[in-house]
């Protein structure tokens, strides 16, 4: 072996280690691959939260429209509860299967639902005053996350031209783990929260029916 072969020789592994190291800095084999890791999360967020709004925004509809509804049927006297004679009285439990029937399209709140667990709440009282009507969610404590106050509910609507509030309050359970720390805004006391509270108001007079 000459002087050249084994200079060559000599030479040989950092020249393979440059020109590796140079091909290594051209390949773009896996960029996708480490893109797609970096914006997944993200973007899969995004997806479910996206989801998760619409579903929720389409039920509270539906309860509104059930709230205007069983509103309406009270202010004219389709429903009433202060006379048992009457054809149009409905008792509480009535009242709520009536409800129910409204929002079966998207929510449910069977007969049957645990009364530790409920997930439909319904205020139904007369008032004396516009003014006396409560414009505030009834909560146990000042936390943004606490549990709803149902205490003071009732089911107790007026007669002819008394002032009446119907108010439903659903436990909306967001399913998405991703989503659920973000738009959840009730708890039980205990629990980490994991249920959207949907609220929906009317306030009206009845009007001067037979």
């Amino acid at each position: 072996m000459n002087l050249d072969d084994q200079t060559h020789q000599r030479q040989s592994p950092p020249r393979r280690m440059r020109r590796l190291l140079a091909r290594l800095r051209r390949s773009r084999d896996g960029t996708a691959a480490i893109e797609f890791g970096l914006l997944a999360f993200p973007f899969f967020l995004l997806i479910f939260a996206t989801i998760e709004a619409f579903i929720a925004f389409a039920g509270e509809q539906l309860l509104e429209n059930a709230v205007d509804t069983m509103s309406r049927q009270i202010r004219t006297g389709q429903i009433t509860a202060f006379d048992n004679s009457r054809l149009s009285h409905k008792s509480e439990d009535q009242f709520r299967a009536l409800f129910c029937a409204e929002i079966s399209l998207m929510i449910k709140c069977a007969a049957e639902e645990d009364p530790n667990d409920q997930k439909l709440y319904l205020d139904v009282r007369e008032f004396e005053e516009f003014a006396d009507i409560p414009n505030y969610i009834p909560k146990v404590s000042g936390d943004k996350f606490s549990d709803l106050d149902t205490t003071g509910f009732a089911y107790n609507p007026g007669g002819p031209e008394s002032i009446n509030i119907v108010r439903a309050y659903y436990r909306w359970e967001v399913m998405t783990d991703l989503v659920r720390p973000f738009i959840t805004n009730i708890r039980k006391d205990g629990e980490m929260p994991r249920d959207y509270l949907m609220v929906a108001t009317a306030a009206f007079r009845n009007e001067n029916y037979p």
